[in-house]
């Protein structure tokens, strides 16, 4: 017996079926959704949800049904955000996406954009709804509009597109921006008024760069009168400053700069020299203001070679833009070198100022690959420079970020500082936690090959080589003894090569001891009496007498390997013992 659920349930099925046998088209199968949902049958409605979806639907056209019935689509929008059941929800919002789709490709599509250039010069009715249509375009509208006004053969549209352009309003500031680049006077003209009566911001760099290097008195003159519908004030400041401060506005996401919401990519505008016309080029919007505040730098450094702030944000913007995590822009072009690169080339005067920025933004990977960039290419006065009352590197070893912190702290101690400052215990302490960090669980740095164990081992060896007079290593010697331990052959070397150079019994004896261990390999021994012998020149004898019998067993013994035999004998020898030893030595060999 069937109990009243599962009857309900063959019902609902069997009605579904009967019902989508007459539902074959897209628009059937959408009203249907659309009354089932507005009824509360949402096991139906989900099911010809899932029919909408399953055809494989026109976007313009599933976009067309919705603006047929607003008030289907109002119930659509509701649904999306309210139902109560989950599936129809998440149904609902794919339907949502495709219409979404379809606005977006009737509003650019290259033909209707054309069209509506040519209402323009039509009936006043025609006019109106040419121009709401090339305002829904937006930027996209922007090079047919400008093809047209360089088109000889056009001269009797000119009026009305001229009179359309300033109309399309801010999204069209980035195309329009680019086209200033043209030779077409005339045109040009046209695109510095339309930029004055559109009136935001974002144009008054380039307007003023006009001011500043166009040969045509007419042009500076227009883009003046630009400037003051905008901002008069910008009048007073170099065009360079104008496109740092909007290269900074990309950098940290201002709002009004924003891309178009209806599309997964955004666009930058370039001016085709060869064909002069505009051209655009789709970029991911995850990086795509990063890469307009290095287009905007580049345009500073254009108006003014000397104006240097643009190349550390430039820096900046490039490692940002990488940390999306994603290949760089096709215009980019193949063999285009990364920020790294750039970065070690620039000068630690920019690398500071990007340094700095990152710092204060808490940007973790910026600031990585910055210091990475300074300990390649800086000496110990670059490493120390000063913006302000700041030095950016010394904050930087006290960074949130593990990484940077111990990048910053081998960054100083390569290049060998000789002055003191405050915060070289600093640099100390995170060369110690840096030399313990685990070879399974390494931090990541991209710009290096070897662990931070090991950069910072090799940092400590090379202080202790040189006899540094500022990074005292003792404060380290805690972490350098338990390194002996490492389950890496090379940090164990590295740390008894380091402690070698502390006059301290403990390293000294922590030293004897891995060379005496015999669970550790023999290069690691070998290695080990090798730095003992250094230890012992530099700092005389420090072991216990266990000790010394313990390297005095392994040199008077002739069943253990040679070279292990003869470092055990030159450690002996270091440590320079009193006669007594000497002469045991010597009479255990000698025959009566």
């Amino acid at each position: 017996m069937f109990n009243r659920k599962t009857v309900t349930a063959i019902l609902v099925a069997g009605l579904f079926m009967v019902s989508a046998g007459f539902a074959q088209t897209l628009e059937d199968n959408w009203n249907d959704f659309l009354h089932y949902t507005k009824i509360g049958r949402l096991d139906l409605a989900a099911g010809y949800a899932k029919a909408v979806l399953e055809s494989n639907p026109d976007p313009v056209e599933l976009l067309t049904l919705s603006e047929k019935n607003p008030q289907g689509y109002s119930i659509l929008l509701k649904v999306n955000e309210t139902a109560p059941d989950e599936e129809l929800a998440r149904l609902s919002g794919e339907i949502l996406d495709i219409i979404e789709r379809g606005r977006f490709i009737r509003r650019t599509d290259p033909k209707i954009i054309v069209q509506e250039i040519k209402r323009l010069s039509s009936t006043s009715r025609g006019q109106l709804a040419a121009i709401k249509r090339l305002q829904n375009a937006g930027e996209y509208a922007i090079m047919y509009m400008l093809d047209a006004m360089a088109d000889p053969s056009r001269k009797e549209e000119l009026k009305n597109i001229i009179w359309a352009l300033p109309q399309i309003g801010r999204d069209s500031i980035r195309p329009l921006a680019a086209a200033l680049q043209t030779k077409n006077v005339a045109v040009k003209a046209e695109i510095i008024k339309s930029l004055g009566k559109i009136g935001y911001s974002q144009s008054l760099a380039y307007l003023k760069y006009v001011i500043e290097k166009d040969d045509s008195a007419e042009l500076r003159d227009l883009a003046e009168q630009s400037i003051r519908q905008i901002n008069p004030a910008a009048l007073r400041t170099p065009a360079a400053e104008l496109f740092y401060q909007l290269s900074e506005n990309y950098y940290y996401h201002a709002e009004s700069l924003a891309p178009a919401e209806d599309a997964n990519f955004a666009n930058i505008w370039f001016w085709d020299f060869d064909n002069d016309r505009l051209i655009r080029r789709q970029v991911d919007k995850s990086y795509f203001n990063e890469l307009m505040a290095m287009r905007t730098c580049e345009w500073s450094l254009k108006a003014d070679a000397g104006f240097g702030r643009a190349i550390g944000l430039w820096i900046a913007a490039f490692f940002k833009a990488e940390s999306a995590g994603i290949d760089m822009p096709d215009y980019f072009g193949p063999g285009h070198a990364d920020a790294h690169i750039y970065a070690t080339t620039a000068g630690p005067e920019y690398l500071h100022q990007a340094l700095a920025r990152a710092l204060g933004d808490k940007d973790a990977y910026v600031a990585l690959g910055v210091v990475e960039a300074l300990a390649t290419s800086a000496g110990e006065k670059s490493l120390f420079y000063r913006i302000g009352t700041t030095q950016p590197l010394i904050q930087a070893l006290s960074f949130y970020d593990r990484p940077v912190r111990y990048s910053a702290a081998i960054a100083i101690a390569m290049a060998g500082p000789e002055e003191n400052f405050a915060e070289s215990k600093l640099v100390t302490k995170n060369l110690a936690e840096a030399l313990q960090t685990d070879e399974n669980t390494d931090l990541p740095n991209k710009w290096v090959t070897e662990s931070y164990a090991v950069r910072a081992a090799k940092a400590m060896l090379e202080l202790a080589q040189t006899r540094n007079p500022v990074i005292d290593l003792s404060a380290a010697q805690s972490a350098l003894i338990n390194a002996t331990k490492d389950k890496r052959p090379e940090i164990q070397i590295l740390a008894g090569r380091i402690l070698a150079h502390l006059n301290s019994a403990d390293a000294q004896r922590s030293i004897a001891a891995m060379a005496l261990s015999e669970t550790n390999a023999m290069d690691i021994r070998i290695s080990a009496f090798n730095s003992l012998s250094v230890s012992a020149k530099l700092n005389a004898n420090l072991l216990e007498d266990e000790n010394i019998d313990a390297v005095y067993s392994l040199v008077g013994s002739q069943d253990i390997d040679p070279k292990l035999r003869s470092a055990a004998a030159a450690a002996f020898g270091a440590l320079n013992l009193p006669s007594r030893k000497v002469k045991n030595l010597i009479l255990d060999q000698a025959r009566s």
